[in-house]
């Protein structure tokens, strides 16, 4: 009986050792695949960027041939920015949306669209700016003329071609958006991005008597100046661009930079006039009447009980058409002449309910109620420009090959205000020698 009890036993740790045995290496193979299926898995997305050849172009500084490059800048929120070299422009935003992920900027597919419908440097007609950087002078300037004092000069006169009517606009016929800008990448902590940087001389947008735009010859900008405009994407969806300018010269000169990206939230492709749609508020209480140039008449008149009242969320097209309401003009309608928003709205004083990232100043929103996509720009500057993409004509396709009408986007061009050389009352534009001046905006999505 003994003999029969022991063998029980032993059968029975026999049974035991195997079957801990078996759960060993069930266990030990479970956890084998489960490292390999992690290691084979795809990486979750983070934040990054590349650089690609985008083309070939030439360079109006050198007259030769040079390398056009794209940047694009990724996060791990499904954001995607693409910048060329080319104008320091911003080709396309990609933003998730409740259905996807959807390009929310107007672009071209290639870069002899660029050079050849961006901002093309034929006078009198001018480009429509997609995505550039616009100097030296974003918006208009009177006639193309203003006076700066000058180190040991005096009061001197200088003028610009005229290309926007009787008006030069954006910085001359060929403008920072026409230059191909050196580049560097960034890489900061939380975000990365790209630097891109320009030098333009004295006498910029200078021509002889009978050039294009300058029947009597210009004299261009005074000074030279090396601006470096930096964009950074991090992992809140904010895309910054910083803009640094120093003065390298003995001479004052004056400036005003923006970026001039057309949104439209519910994507490039969508269809004409689905821009009106979006709701917009803008953070100011006035803004500036224009004259049938598009000019500033000089003063601030208020926004409200004119359709020019965005300090509450209304439809970009709810009040587009209505020329029956009081707008400031004297003797002409501002939505008539413009045909539409394009318009300097006069920012509100910041208050701590206002700032934002980086103790900027809220400026506007914009909200897509199909898709859900926000908007939020942020800004230290004293102005934006909102303007509603009047002059599309349908003669333009854009890098998702559609045509491109009037009401496609709105542009959010924070900035001084137009024509501020020539207007003592608007904050001054000057730029005075060996000086470097500091500027950020965000569009945070």
């Amino acid at each position: 009986m003994r003999e029969i009890g022991r063998q029980r036993r032993l059968r029975r740790l026999v049974t035991i050792g195997l079957a801990a045995l078996v759960a060993i290496a069930v266990g030990g193979s479970l956890a084998a695949t489960q490292a390999k299926a992690a290691s084979t898995r795809p990486a979750a997305p983070k934040l990054g960027l590349s650089r690609q050849f985008f083309g070939v172009t030439t360079n109006p500084q050198t007259g030769r041939p040079a390398t056009v490059w794209r940047y694009t800048l990724f996060n791990n929120r499904g954001m995607r920015v693409q910048i060329i070299t080319y104008g320091a422009t911003i080709q396309d935003i990609w933003v998730p949306g409740r259905n996807g992920s959807a390009d929310v900027t107007l672009g071209y597919a290639t870069l002899a669209d660029y050079v050849k419908f961006n901002s093309p440097p034929v006078a009198p007609t001018t480009g429509v700016y997609f995505g550039e950087t616009v100097g030296r002078y974003a918006n208009r300037i009177a006639k193309g003329q203003f006076s700066l004092v000058q180190p040991g000069q005096g009061k001197v006169n200088y003028t610009l071609p005229v290309n926007n009517g009787p008006n030069a606009l954006h910085g001359g016929i060929v403008g920072f958006g026409n230059m191909i800008w050196a580049s560097r990448p960034v890489f900061r902590p939380g975000a990365v991005g790209v630097q891109m940087t320009l030098v333009s001389p004295n006498g910029d947008q200078g021509a002889a008597a009978g050039s294009p735009g300058c029947p009597n010859g210009c004299t261009g900008y005074p000074a030279t100046i090396r601006v470096s405009v930096t964009f950074t994407l991090n992992n809140l969806n904010q895309l910054a661009i910083h803009y640094t300018t120093t003065n390298l010269s003995r001479l004052n000169t004056i400036l005003n930079l923006t970026n001039h990206s057309y949104f439209n939230l519910a994507g490039e492709s969508s269809f004409p006039g689905s821009a009106y749609g979006q709701i917009i508020t803008i953070n100011a209480n006035r803004y500036t009447p224009t004259d049938t140039t598009s000019i500033p008449l000089g003063y601030l008149a208020s926004v409200f009980g004119t359709p020019f009242n965005f300090t509450t969320p209304f439809a970009m097209g709810a009040r587009i058409a209505d020329v029956s309401a009081p707008d400031n003009s004297p003797g002409f309608n501002q939505l008539l002449e413009a045909q539409g928003y394009d318009h300097n709205w006069v920012l509100n004083r910041q208050t701590p309910a206002t700032t934002g990232p980086q103790g900027l100043n809220l400026c506007a929103t914009a909200f897509d109620p199909v898709s859900g996509r926000h908007l939020t720009v942020w800004t230290d500057q004293p102005g934006v420009q909102f303007y509603t993409s009047n002059f599309l004509t349908g003669t333009l396709v854009g890098i998702s090959g559609h045509a491109y009408r009037q009401g496609q986007a709105y542009t959010f061009e924070t900035q001084h205000f137009p024509n501020s050389p020539n207007q003592p009352n608007f904050p001054s534009t000057e730029l005075f020698a060996g000086q470097t001046q500091n500027s950020t905006t965000i569009f945070a999505f």
